[in-house]
């Protein structure tokens, strides 16, 4: 899986981190309010913290379901109970159910650190669930909804090129 391409990754690089924290809120709350019983189903693990690490960008993504809240750092990974770290592409292919976790963690392409079953319960409580990020982008961008939703659908076609395939 190659790395996010530079004309992507170098916007978010130099982005003030709470500009890019501001985005992925906005973003996390609408799928939650799309979706939410996401995280009913993790039961016990809804106070555990997620740590999401792209491999291929200076960020961590922190999540804490009973908060429903999402925090978003650089430098070195926050605290965590279980973390993930792989390609973004990757992980935001994970989050809308469009690739096989267990290849990809057998395959070593994304790495979990920390409480298994908790991400086991996670990856459950995602299943089925239809998230759509490219649509969700969409409606943030208004007039442009149509065309931002067509290129992040483009993006995401080339970034999971061969790795799209549902777990479930």
């Amino acid at each position: 899986m190659s790395s996010l391409p530079p004309i992507l990754a170098k916007p978010v690089d130099i982005a003030p981190i709470w500009l890019v924290e501001r985005v992925a809120r906005l973003i996390f709350d609408r799928v939650m309010k799309a979706h939410p019983d996401l995280f009913e189903r993790l039961d016990i693990y809804r106070q555990t913290r997620f740590g999401f690490s792209p491999t291929d960008l200076p960020l961590h993504f922190t999540v804490l379901p009973a908060a429903r809240s999402l925090t978003v750092s650089r430098g070195q990974p926050p605290l965590a109970d279980a973390r993930i770290e792989g390609p973004l592409a990757l992980l935001l292919g994970l989050l809308e159910g469009r690739c096989d976790a267990d290849a990809l963690f057998f395959s070593r392409d994304l790495s979990v650190i920390g409480d298994m079953e908790a991400m086991l319960a996670l990856r459950n409580a995602l299943d089925d669930s239809a998230i759509d990020l490219p649509r969700e982008l969409g409606a943030l961008a208004g007039p442009l909804s149509p065309l931002v939703s067509r290129v992040a659908r483009n993006i995401r076609t080339r970034a999971l090129e061969g790795r799209d395939a549902t777990w479930n």
